[in-house]
């Protein structure tokens, strides 16, 4: 529930950040803090172990996947589209996870998981295409959506692949080793933006967000996560991500004003019924065998 109310409140969070500041500097910002807490949660719980060298490889690419490729479509994918869109469309992750799972360790997927991932992409077309007839949206938010599907795709892919290391290694040395990898490239690129930012300018509200969405959605977040990823697998973890987009919707409308047209809001109830769908699939034998372990 805890990791429910702060990743659904980071997307207006950020949201309303990026109008001071830019998205990659935004980033730049908020990522030293992130590890900043991560490093202080190993020190807690004692030295971090060494990694493998056969597993360096790994790590590498989970951090260009998770920690960069996800960031930059996130964060430029929210900037712009709709908060309460990035949610939904972000809360598609279970049916990327599932689907990437299956093909990774050849599982056989039940027959409502295929209902539940046509239903859900269903629900996308009708929430983006809903939202840009009823509201007059310009194709910078179409751009932004896309964005935030490949958003979604990334984070499954990241997801599923850290679980094996996970197991191997445990929750905070991968969730370290990966956020750190990505932010020193996350850092690297968007140090121009920084530097061109007059930091004096923005407001204890933009510091804030830096501070919330650096310390908890990153770091705080991110262990939560990945201790729940150890505990009950890949899949079934990401289906508890459900609430987020409701959570996003709710103080996106009150927050921000954005306000849902009916075909949006329709196409919100078919990708969460999707998902609902491909939950259940997976808590079956067939689907079961998915997430059951990660280490095959």
């Amino acid at each position: 529930m805890v990791l429910t109310l702060i990743w659904g409140s980071n997307f207006i969070v950020v949201k309303w950040a990026l109008d001071e500041v830019t998205p990659l500097a935004f980033n730049a910002l908020r990522f030293p803090v992130g590890c900043l807490v991560l490093w202080m949660a190993a020190r807690w719980l004692g030295p971090l172990p060494r990694p493998r060298l056969r597993d360096l490889p790994a790590l590498a690419a989970l951090a260009l996947l998770g920690n960069v490729v996800y960031q930059i479509f996130f964060i430029y994918g929210l900037d712009w589209t709709r908060a309460g869109n990035a949610a939904l469309l972000l809360s598609t992750i279970p049916v990327w996870a599932l689907l990437l799972a299956a093909l990774v360790r050849e599982g056989t997927l039940h027959r409502s998981v295929w209902m539940g991932v046509a239903l859900t992409l269903v629900g996308m077309v009708v929430m983006v295409g809903g939202g840009t007839q009823a509201l007059g949206i310009e194709g910078t938010s179409l751009r932004g959506d896309l964005l935030m599907v490949l958003a979604a795709m990334s984070w499954a892919g990241y997801t599923v692949g850290a679980r094996p290391l996970v197991l191997r290694y445990g929750t905070v040395p991968v969730t370290a080793w990966t956020l750190w990898g990505g932010s020193v490239v996350l850092v690297a690129v968007g140090l121009p933006d920084v530097m061109a930012t007059d930091l004096r300018a923005l407001s204890l509200g933009a510091w804030g967000a830096v501070l919330f969405a650096g310390a908890f959605a990153l770091g705080v977040a991110y262990l939560i996560w990945y201790r729940a990823v150890r505990r009950m697998g890949s899949a079934r973890t990401a289906a508890f991500s459900n609430l987020i987009p409701v959570v996003a919707l709710l103080l996106a409308w009150v927050v921000l004003g954005e306000a849902l047209a009916w075909l949006q809001l329709l196409g919100a109830g078919i990708i969460l019924a999707g998902i609902v769908l491909v939950r259940w699939g997976a808590t079956g034998v067939a689907g079961f065998a998915i997430w059951r372990t990660g280490r095959d």
